[in-house]
């Protein structure tokens, strides 16, 4: 029987989002559930292989190629273990193996970003080319290269933590420890940190008329006309554009996808990202390279994990 789907999970901290997929990238049946992770580790597992259960009750074993997880790292990718993870109660926890071991067939895991750049371009912006780079910007900066049609993992399957070039030296202190790294300044996290400093001084801002205040308002306040929100744009985008040209220079890709919850800031978070790129990367690289908006937002995660379940399970 010829194979016809494969099966992608994507594992985050909040929810399990489970797909039946088929070898083009459409989602034939689906599942959600929340992950629990105070439940701890086998609770956590349990419901990986309920949502499994669920999208795989309509169709014979034997037309499933494989599995794929997307999940937070740090990770052992060539022995399936999730080594530790903040949001995820996984310590060491060896998650390819219970789930191999019940179904019979091919699993693998890979880190979300890793994930998220494979569904880009086997089914989003990047189909068709073999140089690509995609970079998540939201709470952090994450990223993952295509290198010659190929996912460029690094020697620990790490590559590319580019939310941790450090853009800054006497910078602001980022959640990795160290100081001055683009995802304590061109984030949505850094958007978010300067809007609460300018409201704990004594600046005129329509960012007082919130009682919560996030990046996403102050995009909003920004596009009203409100001057601090447009600075902290302009700081906190040219950074990330930054970051952007940066890549652009070191790989010498085709193209740039930049995803993440940042991107729905609107125009100005790509206006201001190809003015950086424009100034600071090499003519000739540059002029090669497009930068693109990620197409597959919420689906990237678990139609990336299929990805990997198509590839690694040839």
């Amino acid at each position: 029987m010829d194979k016809k789907y494969v099966v992608g999970v994507d594992l985050g901290g909040t929810k399990i989002y489970t797909a039946l997929v088929d070898l083009e990238g459409n989602i034939v049946k689906e599942n959600t559930i929340k992950t629990e992770a105070s439940k701890g580790e086998i609770s956590v597992l349990n419901k990986v292989l309920e949502t499994i259960d669920a999208v795989i009750e309509d169709v014979n074993l034997n037309e499933i190629k494989a599995i794929g997880i997307g999940s937070p790292g740090p990770l052992d990718v060539e022995k399936g273990v999730i080594v530790a993870s903040a949001n995820l109660p996984f310590e060491n926890f060896n998650l390819v193996k219970p789930i191999k071991d019940k179904y019979g067939l091919p699993t693998f895991l890979d880190n979300d970003a890793n994930v998220a750049t494979l569904a880009e371009f086997m089914f989003g912006a990047g189909r068709g080319t073999s140089n690509m780079i995609f970079i998540t910007a939201s709470t952090g900066i994450g990223a993952g290269a295509i290198l010659n049609g190929k996912i460029y993992r690094g020697s620990t399957s790490n590559a590319l933590e580019i939310g941790h070039i450090m853009l800054m030296k006497d910078g602001p202190r980022c959640g990795c420890g160290n100081t001055g790294c683009a995802e304590s300044l061109g984030s949505g996290t850094a958007i978010m940190k300067r809007a609460k400093e300018a409201l704990e001084s004594h600046v005129e801002t329509s960012l007082r008329n919130y009682d919560k205040v996030t990046a996403r308002e102050v995009f909003v306040e920004a596009e009203k006309g409100d001057k601090v929100s447009k600075e902290i744009l302009e700081l906190s985008l040219s950074y990330l554009g930054i970051v952007v040209a940066n890549t652009i220079n070191i790989f010498d890709p085709e193209m740039v996808v930049v995803g993440g919850g940042v991107i729905n800031g609107g125009k100005i978070v790509f206006d201001i990202i190809e003015r950086e790129v424009l100034n600071r990367s090499l003519k000739t690289i540059r002029e090669n390279c497009k930068i693109e908006k990620a197409e597959l937002e919420g689906k990237a995660g678990v139609l990336g994990a299929a990805a990997l379940a198509i590839l690694e399970g040839k």
